[in-house]
């Protein structure tokens, strides 16, 4: 069924010939991107959020040339062509960050992959962060390397200097000082938050299927507004447009953009990780304007969330 509706869409992508919204930031990553690459940090990835090791090491950061097929959403016409390489993220027990070379974060295990341009990602803030845009990517399980859901994962966030998410993306249990905290019923779903860290939307993350994840965010009016679909289904609007009042106004309210996964300790064990090998595979990861509406896939683009 999900097949022959995919197909019934893309059709009507190619009848309706909806031109592209304006491109702000790439993050699709490039067939002849290499592993080399991502341990340089060369365009559009900055990947010194990790442990000591290099970017590659464990396969913290992996490109998978043709392994993996990515989201369908974003192929090229006739949309059988794969035009990007699915990116997977992990942690082990080696990625402890040391913020500046020093306070190593022994709490957490984290592999960040940050948004940038020419090795900074304040390069990109002028241009994604401005006017209402729209942050594109999509998730997929790593069976492989299954994660812990007694732990609290945030996986993809905009991060400004005082450290809050402009919005975040959270698997797992949340983080509590509580000792006899239990596991939610809500572990194995994505929580879309808003700054306060209200839950905007929620879903289960289903193995082996693409979650396709758009987030509109107003700078001018501090509001947000989500997308979402699964596998080759264009996204659809899930949300209505929700007020972000506490993300602070202008430039203090901006920050970088992250993916990749981001475990919490476990206050049970004092800040001590299992040391297990636990990851994520990302596509479609991309920022535009919504100049001429928001991209929804196969061509297709739609309205911004509107009050």
């Amino acid at each position: 069924m999900l097949a022959k509706v995919s197909k019934f869409f893309v059709l009507a992508a190619v009848s309706l010939k909806v031109a592209a919204t304006p491109l702000l930031w790439d993050g699709r990553v490039a067939l002849n991107y290499t592993q080399a690459d991502l341990d340089a940090s060369q365009n559009p990835f900055l990947t010194v959020v990790k442990g000591t090791e290099n970017a590659s090491h464990v396969k913290n950061s992996t490109v998978q040339g043709d392994s993996m097929s990515p989201t369908p959403l974003w192929r090229s016409f006739p949309f059988n062509k794969v035009n990007e390489q699915v990116i997977s993220v992990s942690i082990d027990n080696s990625s402890v960050f040391l913020p500046g070379g020093s306070n190593p974060q022994y709490g957490f295990r984290r592999t960040d992959i940050i948004a940038e341009r020419d090795w900074s990602p304040s390069n990109l803030t002028s241009i994604i962060e401005n006017g209402t845009t729209v942050f594109h990517f999509s998730i997929n399980a790593d069976t492989k390397r299954p994660l812990n859901y007694s732990h609290e994962y945030q996986i993809v966030f905009i991060e400004p200097s005082d450290g809050s998410h402009v919005f975040g993306i959270q698997l797992g249990t949340p983080f509590s000082s509580d000792p006899n905290a239990k596991p939610t019923k809500d572990a194995h779903f994505f929580k879309v938050l808003d700054h306060k860290l209200n839950i905007l939307f929620e879903t289960p993350f289903l193995p082996a299927v693409w979650h396709n994840f758009a987030v509109q965010v107003d700078w001018g009016t501090r509001t947000l507004g989500v997308y979402y679909s699964i596998e080759g289904l264009p996204l659809t609007a899930v949300t209505r447009l929700v007020e972000n009042e506490t993300q602070q106004e202008g430039d203090a309210g901006k920050g970088e953009f992250h993916f990749g996964v981001l475990k919490q300790d476990d206050v049970v064990h004092f800040g001590i990780q299992e040391g297990t090998t636990e990851g994520l595979h990302y596509s479609g990861i991309f920022v535009e304007s919504v100049e001429n509406g928001v991209s929804l896939g196969y061509g297709l683009t739609g309205k911004p969330i509107q009050k």
